[in-house]
């Protein structure tokens, strides 16, 4: 997988990048053009207001909801500048690695099957940007990240909270498997109200998957794996890439890896904030902005390939499984 900056801009990334000056200055022209028609505009009309009869509390609400639209209007062509340059540098990372790219996101099954596995936590409301799809090494792979918050408090104190964001990968599996194998991390269900020990099962909706022992200590110190097939788990999952799924995680100072092995895919979700935001307003950051992203997406890119192990032993059976994806 090509994913080195100079190799990315040599390739036509760095002639478009130059060529996004003169969009960058048209944008902040506008914005400022914009906040100075905003300042024309309600510095009469709130100061008008003020001296009203109008209460302090109203004339002071009114103020605020004012001032952030105009903010807002007028910081939206910077916006638009670094989602443009954003796009552009994210679909050239995708073109290295043989993918599309696209700024918009619907998230699919796989989501559904990451919901439904507990893979994702539950949330009140969702965002999804930055998708990375195609063929990877010869199998079907999708990336996106997701954003979502849950509703807390009450009242006036009611508030969002951010309580998963982070990739969530889809890959199409090396080898024929039938069954659901659950991989995360120790700890999550345990046994006695959450006092005792890893719990001897999980059900989801009625699934339930048996806790499968590992032979290597550090893996069961670490992750916990649940399977509805003991003999298919053990081959899915082996603890020799335990430690390279940690250096992954420290790579993105991520919180949590989580893998589901269904229908024939691997689903991963990885709480680890927000990646490839490689969109901005100073050119000089633009090849920086490059690499960190591009660096970013092969790291992600490189733990799917590394928990698919498809270079690794013969297929687990001969016959397509029961269902041809999620």
């Amino acid at each position: 997988m090509r994913s080195d900056i100079d190799g990315l801009m040599a390739s036509g990334l760095g002639d478009w990048l130059a060529g996004q000056n003169a969009m960058r200055d048209t944008a902040r022209k506008q914005a400022s053009n914009r906040w100075v028609w905003s300042a024309v505009i309600l510095l009469p009309a709130l100061s008008f207001l003020w001296f009203s009869p109008a209460s302090p509390r109203l004339a002071a609400g009114i103020s605020l909801f004012a001032i952030i639209c105009a903010g807002l209007w007028g910081y939206a062509p910077i916006t638009a500048a670094k989602r443009a340059i954003k796009i552009g540098i994210n679909s050239a990372i995708a073109a290295a690695h043989g993918l599309a790219y696209s700024h918009e996101v619907t998230p699919g099954p796989e989501f559904a099957a990451a919901r439904a596995y507990g893979l994702v936590p539950g949330f009140d409301r969702s965002a999804f940007e930055d998708r990375w799809h195609g063929t990877l090494e010869e199998h079907d792979f999708e990336l996106y990240e997701a954003h979502l918050e849950d509703q807390r408090g009450s009242g006036k104190n009611r508030h969002w909270v951010t309580v998963f964001r982070g990739p969530v990968i889809r890959m199409g599996f090396g080898r024929r498997f039938r069954s659901t194998t659950l991989l995360e991390r120790a700890g999550k269900h345990r046994k006695w109200l959450g006092l005792g020990g890893a719990s001897d099962h999980v059900d989801f909706d009625g699934h339930r998957l048996d806790r499968i022992d590992q032979v290597h200590p550090a893996f069961a110190e670490t992750f916990c794996l649940y399977s509805d097939d003991p003999v298919e788990a053990r081959v899915l999952v082996h603890p020799a890439y335990v430690e390279h799924l940690l250096r992954l995680e420290d790579a993105f100072e991520a919180r949590e890896l989580r893998a589901l092995f269904v229908g024939g895919e691997v689903v991963i979700a990885i709480e680890a904030g927000n990646l490839f935001e490689s969109g901005g307003m100073d050119a000089c950051a633009d090849r920086d902005n490059a690499a960190r992203a591009a660096r970013q997406f092969a790291a992600l890119a490189g733990l799917a390939l590394a928990i698919n192990q498809n270079a690794r032993g013969r297929v687990l059976a001969e016959t397509p499984p029961d269902a041809g994806g999620l």
